[in-house]
């Protein structure tokens, strides 16, 4: 996976509906399989949406996916999903 320094900008980094869902549950806390069981997926399926969500925003991680998701407007904070 190839990672530039230039950061995406809002207009151009657009995420699908599935991997907004695989992202909202992951900040939420679940794990892969979590999420898989959730959506009726593959495991497999939910780390190959990660892995076109790490691309796309270009990050290494989870917690990196959301800061830079949310700083770009694709996702809100909403502080009751961490409980």
């Amino acid at each position: 996976m190839h990672k530039t320094n230039e950061t995406p900008c809002p207009e151009t980094t657009r995420l699908t509906r599935r991997e907004l869902e695989v992202l909202t549950l992951i900040i939420e806390g679940k794990s892969s399989k979590e999420v898989a069981d959730l959506l009726f997926v593959s495991k497999r399926t939910v780390d190959f949406h990660l892995a076109n969500i790490y691309n796309k925003l270009q990050v290494n991680n989870r917690v990196q996916a959301f800061r830079r998701a949310a700083r770009l407007g694709l996702i809100s904070f909403d502080a009751r999903a961490t409980r």
